[in-house]
């Protein structure tokens, strides 16, 4: 039976693996970074496009450096700033420029909160007067520059405060915030978490107001955690934790003027109830904010233009869909106020162009096929760029198209995983690219043409020293499942023969829009695999529906229904898999972490016939116990969908399982609740189901730290040895 076409990426360094390839992959290599890449230190682009900046560490001294490049060259010029020479000033950790690039804002002392959130002190330096300005005593949180560069706005304790770099003096704009209760200007948990920003609080173009977000947290129940550390009594961290159909935070937007230290509210002719607004941000003209209102299901997006000084607003965008609207950061406003917008209501991600009043002017791009990221719009060549997959859905391109939707150039030429930055001129963009047989390589090239200026940095020597190595391709194809064409990836052993029983371990990860069959160079799991392969192991992947880039309708379809299709699509596929002659249908196991260990557990569970072995890694187990605006934007609330929760969460079916089941969390996960693994473990108990577990104290969702990663690795390969690898054993 042909179940699949196997498609290009199938040599693997061609070249570099001519000679003898004896040396085995190490867990302790794998963790302790023998196969670390070489990347681009972050870059900040002058003002000028023709230079760049970037931090430099000396390891030795411990200080750290802002140093100045020609893209051209890429050579130093200079050294902008350096630790060594500000007093009471050993390091700092980031930096930003103020708009006119004379002030620089450092950070030091900074210290994580959430995944996105850090406090931190935070100095000015002048870079034409060599003057520093600490910003405050105590640790703050997301200092911005105003746009003149005279002011920098902070929050602290929850409230919004600004500091005037020509005074020194320091002014409170808002005063009720309290922890647990209260936060002006930054987010809370679950909007940090899921709409990925922290910052909620803007400046407009004139640096005379400041538009903010308030949260009323006082509703939103608490989720405590105990953090076990190495003193005689624990303690514990207590936060405001929205799950499934609970009470959100109350949000409210207000417009502070500077000048008259006046603060309003701002209302709005439509009526919203429990409602988001997950972007803020002004338009070139500084009286005109924009702002997004999203209802609780997130099938409705509002874009708003708000009149500060007239107190008006009209909606510019009012979309709506059938499932749900993602909020992306690709809203752009161009000279005249007219703006760039990304949208999936044609059934695929394009990018559209309106004008201030909201009116469709045209659609830029049209296909059927994806725009992945979004880069800018060069007002002086009339140029659009952005990356797409209209190459296919694996491999990703970098792009440039007219304003009006004319002229449309590919400047990536290598099939794989590309992406610019582009200079501030969008006269050059550093191009990464990788793919399946290519480790990262950096080159300078031309924002007109694409061609390479200039090749800046590539990873051969790790080419060189894998030349050693037992490595197989990873090869990737297509399977029909369900009546789709399902993209995978496998990795076979090395000496691979068709004519043996081989087991079979698949991965996933299967969230919503997500992607893990993509054409890019290796992760640190990448190698796992392959150590799993030297083993004896064949390693898949398959993406199945709800996962991403292949239009809205193949990513929805999963809506209400978390972990129904999904699921269904990894059982048929090992069952394809399993027909093969050289599987071993009997010794088929999953993995997955996350939404992953989600997807693991319910296969286990849903396709015990087909699954002897599963490993699930800080799952959700029931989407009752997950955030609100995730879950909901997915599955609307419990209390609607009920049946969509429970007919899904695998806690409900613990009673079928059948093979062996490893189920490992963190403590100290703030995102998926070790609650959930608490739960699943009482209700297999209660179901007299025998099971592993393991729990790592006081580790987040990440599970790291020291060598947590490598016992972790160490523990999931000897669990897949043990209830898979049996027979390899024998035959060995």
């Amino acid at each position: 039976m042909k179940l699949y076409k196997i498609f290009a990426l199938t040599c693997f360094l061609v070249t570099s693996l001519m000679s003898a390839q004896n040396k085995e992959i190490s867990l302790e290599e794998i963790w302790g970074g023998t196969f670390r890449t070489q990347g681009m230190d972050a870059l900040h682009s002058l003002k000028n496009g023709k230079q760049y900046s970037v931090l430099n560490v000396d390891r030795g001294s411990g200080t750290t450096t802002i140093d100045i490049y020609d893209y051209s060259t890429l050579e130093k010029t200079k050294t902008l700033v350096s630790s060594a020479g500000i007093k009471g000033l050993r390091y700092f950790s980031d930096y930003t420029f103020s708009a006119n690039e004379n002030k620089v804002l450092l950070a030091t002392n900074e210290e994580s909160i959430f995944r996105r959130s850090t406090l931190g002190n935070y100095h000015v330096f002048n870079t034409v007067t060599e003057d520093v300005i600490e910003i405050a005593e105590e640790k703050i949180q997301e200092p911005t520059f105003s746009p003149d560069g005279s002011k920098v706005a902070y929050g602290r304790d929850n409230n919004i405060y600004v500091k005037d770099l020509e005074s020194g003096k320091t002014t409170q704009i808002t005063f009720d915030g309290v922890k647990n209760k209260i936060i002006n200007g930054i987010t809370d948990w679950v909007y940090e978490e899921e709409f990925g920003f922290v910052r909620a609080f803007e400046w407009n173009a004139d640096s005379n107001k400041i538009a903010y977000i308030r949260f009323d947290e006082t509703l939103v129940p608490e989720f405590s955690m105990d953090v076990y550390g190495n003193n005689l009594y624990q303690t514990q961290t207590v936060f405001k934790y929205p799950k499934a159909g609970e009470a959100n935070a109350i949000v409210s937007l207000h417009i502070h003027n500077l000048e008259s230290n006046n603060m309003r509210a701002v209302t709005l002719d439509k009526k919203y109830s429990d409602f988001y607004i997950p972007r803020i941000k002004w338009t070139n003209d500084a009286d005109v904010l924009s702002a997004q209102f999203m209802n609780r299901h997130q099938n409705e997006l509002d874009l708003w233009m708000i009149d500060a000084e007239k107190n008006t607003a009209f909606i510019a965008i009012a979309e709506k869909d059938k499932a749900y609207i993602d909020v992306t950061n690709n809203l752009t406003f161009l000279k005249d106020d007219s703006f760039i917008w990304t949208s999936e209501k044609d059934g695929y991600n394009h990018i559209y162009h309106h004008d201030k009043k909201g009116k469709l002017i045209n659609q830029i791009t049209k296909g059927k096929w994806e725009i992945t990221d979004y880069y800018g719009f060069d007002a002086k060549t009339d140029r659009i760029y952005y990356q797409s997959v209209e190459n296919g859905s694996i491999n990703r391109d970098v792009y440039s198209i007219s304003l009006k939707g004319t002229k449309k150039q590919r400047l990536s030429d290598n099939t794989g995983t590309n992406s610019a930055d582009f200079s501030a001129d969008f006269t050059y963009f550093i191009n990464s690219f990788s793919n399946a047989t290519t480790p990262p390589s950096y080159t300078l090239n031309d924002a007109i043409t694409g061609e390479v200026v200039k090749e800046i940095k590539d990873n051969t020597e790790l080419v060189e020293a894998l030349a050693a190595y037992k490595m197989s391709p990873k090869e990737f194809s297509t399977i029909a499942v369900n009546g789709n064409d399902l993209n995978m990836w496998t990795i076979k052993p090395k000496d691979f023969d068709a004519s043996k029983s081989y087991p079979l371990f698949m991965f996933q990860y299967s969230g919503p829009g997500s992607q893990q069959v993509a054409n890019k160079w290796h992760s640190a799991n990448d190698y796992w695999y392959q150590l799993l392969a030297q083993k004896g192991y064949i390693v898949a992947c398959v993406d199945g529906r709800g996962t991403g880039f292949k239009g809205a309708d193949f990513k929805k379809v999963t809506q209400n229904e978390l972990g129904k299709f999904e699921v269904e699509d990894q059982i048929e596929a090992a069952k394809q898999l399993g027909d093969l002659k050289y599987i071993d249908d009997s010794r088929i196991g999953i993995w997955g972490w996350s939404y992953g260990g989600f997807m693991s557990s319910n296969a286990l569970f849903k396709g015990n016939d087909v699954f002897k072995m599963a490993i699930a890694v800080a799952p959700v187990t029931s989407w009752r116990f997950y955030d609100s605006i995730y879950t909901e934007r997915y599955m609307t609330t419990p209390q609607e969908n009920a049946s969509g929760y429970d007919m899904n969460s695998p806690i409900n079916h613990v009673d079928k399982l059948k093979g062996d089941f490893l189920l490992i969390h963190g403590t100290a996960d703030d995102n998926v609740h070790v609650q959930n693994t608490m739960r699943m473990v009482e209700a297999l108990v209660q179901a007299n189901k025998q099971f592993e577990w393991m729990i790592y104290p006081d580790k987040n969702h990440g599970i790291y730290g020291g060598n947590t990663r490598l016992h972790l690795y160490t523990k999931m390969t000897n669990f897949i040895d043990r209830t898979l690898g049996d027979k390899i054993a024998k035959s060995e």
